[in-house]
């Protein structure tokens, strides 16, 4: 029936007495306060107030309408103190956890100069690991993450697929040839991971499709295997968005099916519902186009 802003010119000259100092009360001119009174008085169907030679006083029904648009007014200033307060959380740093190659992917894209211009006050700050940081312990707030998840104490959502073929270097592959199935995989060198990656799908894959497969040199990190075969040693599975981007690698293989996993967004189910968290959330939501690409290639 009428809004907020009627109300509170309203309630301006019941406090000060006159539509002149409700006027410098609210920083507007005398004529605006009267218009306003007036717009309302004629939604509402009665007189709100009446002047006096000594100024405007309430009408009965005015006097009678004034502690209901009081409670309105406290009800806004409260509302307005939510939203205020939720901004100012807004104001912080974002830990994200995410594979290390990933970093490099994502600052050069335009992501998080959008970031920063959707919420200046935001900041991206990575936790970079090549193994599972807990979210839960406050390792970090929020991670991209590829794989199965297992820990019922994580939300969140799919943003991509994350795909790896394999790759040989271009000088290998010319002295050694390139597998055509599955089956030629034990014939050739292998870069693998290290002992401490011995849980990752790559690992358990190569054992399976290729149990005699030589594995001369080993890596703790994607990003370690990239350069082992990058050095010609032998071949690599890798993730197609890293693999794809160093021309001096060509991939031989895939996606291999049984490597495809999901790439999620994650963060522990309390800190979803913090402002900071649910604002990141929502920004990566509306940036698919660009996010895709950084995980897949």
């Amino acid at each position: 029936m009428f809004d907020w802003d009627d109300l509170k010119h309203f309630l301006a000259v019941a406090r000060h007495g006159s539509t002149t100092a409700a006027g410098r009360a609210l920083n507007i001119d005398q004529s605006t306060v009267q218009r306003r009174i007036t717009r309302l008085e004629q939604r509402i169907g009665q007189p709100l107030v009446e002047r006096h030679p000594s100024g405007y006083r309430l009408t009965a029904y005015g006097q009678q309408l004034l502690p209901h648009a009081q409670l309105v007014e406290q009800q806004m200033l409260a509302l307005q103190n939510v939203v205020q307060s939720s901004a100012r959380e807004l104001n912080g740093v974002i830990r994200l956890t995410c594979p290390e190659p990933l970093v490099v992917r994502i600052t050069q894209s335009p992501l998080l100069e959008r970031l920063q211009t959707r919420h200046p006050g935001l900041r991206v700050e990575f936790v970079v690991s090549d193994h599972y940081v807990d979210l839960g312990k406050g390792e970090a707030d929020v991670a991209l993450r590829s794989g199965d998840t297992v820990d019922n104490q994580l939300i969140g959502r799919k943003v991509a697929d994350s795909l790896w073929a394999v790759y040989g270097g271009r000088d290998y592959l010319e002295r050694h040839g390139s597998p055509a199935r599955t089956e030629d995989l034990a014939q050739h060198a292998w870069a693998g991971f290290d002992e401490s990656m011995g849980k990752h799908r790559a690992t358990q894959w190569l054992r399976q499709v290729a149990p005699d497969a030589r594995i001369v040199a080993t890596s703790g990190s994607v990003l370690g295997l990239v350069q082992l075969a990058k050095a010609n040693v032998g071949l690599a599975a890798l993730p197609t968005a890293l693999g794809d981007a160093e021309p001096e690698l060509v991939r031989v293989l895939g996606p291999v099916p049984e490597l495809t996993r999901i790439w999620r967004l994650l963060t522990t189910r309390q800190l979803r519902r913090t402002p900071r968290v649910s604002a990141f959330f929502a920004f990566m939501a509306s940036e698919m186009d660009t996010l895709r690409p950084i995980l897949t290639g």
